[in-house]
């Protein structure tokens, strides 16, 4: 079976691959009902808008169907069933697995029960390889992936998305810049594999002193529900903004991207500049998941 659990596990040739597969999805290039009769399993055990709904619109465009499971509430967790024993029991009405869960590591666990693929839709902190994947496929139809400078800004501790996008652009020789506030820092394994990979790693203490150096700046949100306590929250909450004061004087093909929810780090001002790319890569969620869709069962 074909799991899409970490981008720890690709190779740029499989990254390179996909992406061009989302390309074919998005301009129609493909036969219609390439997965008719195929059954999906949306098991979202943490709140999702963006990735639930795209892995069931990309799907639904490729005459597929999904069955949905919307929270910890609506299951047999709360008698006590093991998410072992989930999966295994799921497994037996479908195709294939979409999961997020807020434990790290679940998706891997889930595929040592799974009898069907499953793709790993957040776990925790830990990774987000579709979300990367959609970060890629924007990046790469504004301009070559190879050897840009990128600016992770904001959450970069609990953040899997910035986790995930730092080890896939390793493949394509960026300069990254980290930029987050005290305490939320790229975690340590993380730093230490992108340097053993060659990437060059160059720590800021705020946004200003690098964004005019930047092809992409990734903002992420101070994630609330990763905190440990209110007050640990609250003492980071709003340390960063972007606003079009900020933007001015920055490279013409800057790209700013966001994986939303937002929460006050990017002023709605920003939406109406040429920079602002987040909702166009909202919308590419759709064709690069029918890419890992039609992938894992075809």
């Amino acid at each position: 079976m074909y799991h899409i659990i970490s981008i720890r596990d690709f190779e740029r040739k499989d990254l390179d691959y996909l992406l061009d597969r989302a390309e074919e999805f998005e301009t129609g290039r493909y036969p219609p009902g390439l997965l008719e009769g195929k059954l999906v399993a949306l098991l979202f055990f943490e709140p999702s808008t963006r990735t639930r709904m795209s892995f069931a619109a990309a799907l639904a465009r490729l005459g597929g169907q999904s069955i949905s499971l919307d929270s910890v509430e609506a299951s047999s967790i709360v008698k006590g069933e093991t998410l072992a024993d989930t999966i295994r029991v799921v497994s037996g009405y479908v195709d294939a697995i979409v999961l997020r869960h807020p434990r790290e590591g679940a998706a891997r666990l889930a595929t040592e029960f799974a009898s069907v693929p499953v793709i790993n839709a957040g776990d925790g902190a830990g990774q987000h390889p579709s979300q990367t994947l959609l970060d890629l496929y924007t990046i790469r139809k504004s301009m070559p992936l190879d050897g840009i400078n990128v600016g992770l800004l904001g959450d970069l501790r609990y953040g899997r998305t910035a986790h995930s996008l730092a080890l896939a652009l390793s493949l394509y020789g960026v300069t990254l810049h980290t930029i987050a506030p005290g305490g939320l820092e790229m975690p340590v394994n993380i730093t230490l594999k992108l340097r053993e990979r060659g990437v060059e790693v160059v720590e800021h203490a705020s946004v200003e002193e690098v964004i005019r150096e930047l092809d992409v700046l990734y903002v992420t949100r101070i994630q609330r529900e990763r905190f440990p306590d209110t007050a640990s929250y609250y003492n980071v909450a709003s340390s960063y903004r972007i606003t079009t004061q900020l933007l001015e004087g920055v490279r013409d093909n800057l790209m700013i991207l966001h994986p939303l929810p937002r929460a006050g780090e990017i002023d709605p001002a920003v939406d109406r500049t040429p920079y602002a790319r987040y909702f166009e890569q909202a919308r590419n969620g759709v064709p690069v998941r029918m890419a890992l869709l039609h992938e894992v069962m075809r």
